[in-house]
């Protein structure tokens, strides 16, 4: 862990909130956020600060954790701005200014690949009215109307006289100007910026180790806290006994926080820890009973228990079955999963009597800043959050456990600064898991091979019945059914509609819920769900004796948008070329974007498996950055793959057997398959980019295990299980 030390004292954070709602932009990044912020420069507006010197500050409200939204909304920024890229910065407005100041960054969080596509319009607006404000203040400096100025690469130019000047000499007046209420946006085709594969803003501070994450953060006198809560689910902390480690060195505080919890702080990290291994604690309650092998009959009882929650309904299923010529049937299994991020839950916290601050890696600034009043037991004008970098997320730093835990360990030694860090222990077994689902899929075949009826079943967990209740609709979690609802079933699935057209479908959850909670994780339901589907159209087209390319192309036959990513995914892999390698298909729509890929694999003769390389191809609607997209169709196939060879999470008499790496691992580098990616937008809507390719590789994977040996695969993950072996 570094130790970098940062200039802070309690004067610069204090100045700093306290001007949070006057309009100023001091204190704006305190103590970091990609640049340190302008101080005493008046903002144009609340998305763009720039300096004397022309450097411009874009305010990035949503969480970098390594996806590329940093740099790709400050491209949307910097594109209506017209100002020059290679004096861009950012940094992260609180969201205690942005409750101070009506919302007016609107969304902080981060998730759903959602970053940039829900929060283009107002972001771009804000660019574009930063400049109309900066070339208004030079048309009135000159004289002159403002239509006959333009501004480009930070210049702005008045037509008639050929006079210029800078964004930077005209900001303070700029700021002045009364902000339009009208603001038109660039045609997509006259884009300069936006589109093009620019370097990210973050990586040089990443490679030289200047950026500062959670665990970095270091203040004068701060004191460091582990914290363990109990082991079994729903377990209370019966008794522990501080006086066995209050003597060991380093050691400040031995605490109780909650009912099920117990801390530790000391003058380091490491001795907290220590001393908390050391301490001798006991437990008692929760559900010490619970084992994943008995979830397992639950999980079969939901798959022919009546039907409960449907999420997509076509024309006569049970028609279909009873005159078809052959029923094909195959049942998935998806385990428990961790978020198993790199860096671990982590919150650095002061409190006092008049304020609480917190600096912290989190998806939603705002969640993390209820957490901290909540805690503190102040007013939220006294409160606020500093958003650092992610170390990974995954949908875990959606939640502010760790920040209620900093804020209250903080609050028992006033004006003290505490840092808290999980072990990777307390991390992977206090997790919220991808939850563990079973999906029974029936196919009806006519005697020409046509599949005229589908029959989806899921059984297993649902997210929202464990940490949002309030979001079922009358029992029903939607969120099961992403890429598997039909349009127009509800508004908020739009984005997550099926892309086959089937005459006679059902698809319905048996909903099962275990003591282990479930949390969103990357890609959350479409990973299970694309692999029910794509490996169950899979196993129906061999069962027609039909090619797998054509018999999914012919039921995606009203989108065309699907039929172009698979058929580029396809054609660029050499489909049906005989060269020793075997291949499988995946296509799956999800979070408003399609996507397909292609894998090539080999099984070797002891059944050891070889991805040698996987085709992507992925139609968001805009590509921001095509670079940047790139690199999340990989990052996201590492995650994916990592799940697909290694991943679970199982527990045993209430306890998670998996308590780090060595037993719960990820992808290997010499495992790691070429990704070539097949980045093709069409325009007219936008899609997401980081979740929605995590769905397809699996199933492509274990499609193309398939043509390798004719083995299915439907028990994950594929660790431990010999591919030749039938």
């Amino acid at each position: 862990m570094r130790n970098t030390t940062l200039d802070l004292t309690r004067r610069h954070f204090v100045v700093g909130a306290a001007t949070a709602g006057a309009g100023l932009s001091l204190g704006f990044s305190v103590p970091f956020g990609g640049a340190q912020a302008a101080e005493m420069t008046p903002e144009v507006n609340a998305w763009v600060v720039v300096k004397p010197d022309d450097t411009v500050v874009i305010r990035i409200a949503r969480s970098e954790m390594g996806q590329g939204t940093l740099t790709g909304l400050a491209q949307m920024v910097a594109e209506e701005l017209e100002c020059d890229w290679d004096k861009v910065t950012t940094e992260y407005p609180t969201p205690g200014q942005n409750v101070a100041r009506d919302r007016i960054w609107r969304d902080f969080a981060t998730g759903g690949s959602r970053g940039i596509r829900n929060s283009q319009q107002y972001v771009r607006e804000g660019g574009a009215a930063a400049r109309m404000m900066l070339v208004a203040a030079a048309a009135q400096e000159w004289g002159v109307p403002a239509s006959e100025c333009t501004a480009e690469k930070s210049v702005i130019t008045h037509q008639g006289s050929g006079r210029t000047t800078t964004f930077g000499a005209v900001a303070a007046a700029a700021a002045k100007v009364t902000p339009p209420t009208e603001i038109p946006l660039k045609d997509p085709k006259d884009w300069k910026i936006v589109g093009q594969p620019l370097k990210r803003l973050d990586t040089v501070d990443k490679l030289t180790g200047k950026q500062v994450y959670g665990t970095d953060v270091k203040f004068d006198g701060m004191v460091n806290a582990s914290v363990k809560t109990s082991p079994v689910r729903n377990g209370k902390l019966k008794s522990f006994d501080a006086d066995a480690v209050s003597s060991l060195p380093g050691v400040k505080k031995v605490m109780q926080l909650g009912d099920a919890t117990v801390a530790v702080v000391a003058d380091t990290w490491w001795r907290a820890n220590s001393a908390l291994e050391q301490l001798p604690v006991e437990w008692e309650g929760g559900d010490a009973d619970f084992s994943s092998a008995d979830f397992e009959a639950q999980l079969e009882e939901g798959m022919t228990a009546e039907t409960e929650f449907i999420g997509n309904k076509q024309g006569d299923v049970d028609a279909a079955f009873a005159s078809a010529a052959q029923v094909v049937e195959a049942t998935y299994r998806m385990p428990h999963q961790s978020h198993a991020c790199m860096e671990p839950m982590n919150a650095t916290a002061i409190w006092t009597e008049e304020k609480c601050e917190v600096w912290c890696p989190t998806q939603n600034g705002e969640a993390a800043l209820a957490a901290a009043v909540e805690a503190s037991g102040l007013p939220i004008e006294k409160c606020d959050v500093y958003k650092l970098h992610l170390g990974g997320g995954f949908g875990r730093r959606g939640v502010g456990d760790y920040v209620t835990q900093a804020v209250t360990i903080a609050k028992t030694m006033p004006g003290t600064p505490v840092k808290l860090i999980w072990s990777r222990e307390e991390d992977m077994q206090q997790d919220f898991y991808h939850p563990t689902t079973r999906g029974r899929i029936r196919g009806a075949l006519d005697a020409d091979g046509n599949l005229t009826g589908i029959h989806l079943r899921i059984s297993g967990q649902s997210i929202l019945a464990g940490i949002l209740p309030d979001a079922l609709i009358n029992g029903l979690d939607l969120a099961a059914f992403q890429g598997l609802a039909p349009s127009g079933m509800n508004p908020r699935l739009e984005d997550q509609t099926i892309k086959y057209t089937f005459d006679n479908a059902l698809m319905d959850h048996a909903m099962r819920n275990p003591p282990v909670r479930p949390g969103f994780w990357r890609g959350v339901n479409a990973n299970q769900n694309a692999i029910y589907l794509d490996c169950a159209l899979d196993e129906f087209a061999h069962a027609a004796g039909r090619d797998p390319l054509e018999f999914r192309l012919a039921y995606l036959k009203d989108s065309p948008e699907a039929q172009a990513v698979l058929t580029a995914a396809a054609e660029r892999s050499g489909w049906g070329k005989n060269d020793g390698l075997s291949r499988g298909l995946c296509f799956y729509y999800s979070f408003g974007a399609y996507t397909a890929a292609c894998a090539e694999v080999t099984v070797s003769d002891d059944g050891r498996l070889k991805m040698h390389r996987i085709v992507a191809a992925t139609d968001p609607g805009y590509a921001v950055n095509p670079q940047q997209i790139e690199a999340q169709v990989q990052g996201s196939f590492v995650y994916g793959l990592s799940a697909l060879l290694h991943g679970e999470i199982s527990a045993k008499d209430g306890l998670i057997e998996q308590t780090n790496f060595d037993t719960y691992p990820s992808l290997l580098m010499e495992e790691m398959p070429d990704v070539e990616t097949i980045v093709m937008p069409s325009g007219g809507f936008w899609g997401g980019v980081g979740e929605p390719t995590i769905a397809v590789a699996p199933p492509a994977v274990l499609n193309a295990i398939f043509a390798a040996t004719g083995r299915r695969v439907r028990n994950l993950p594929i660790k431990d299980q010999n591919l030749r072996e039938v």
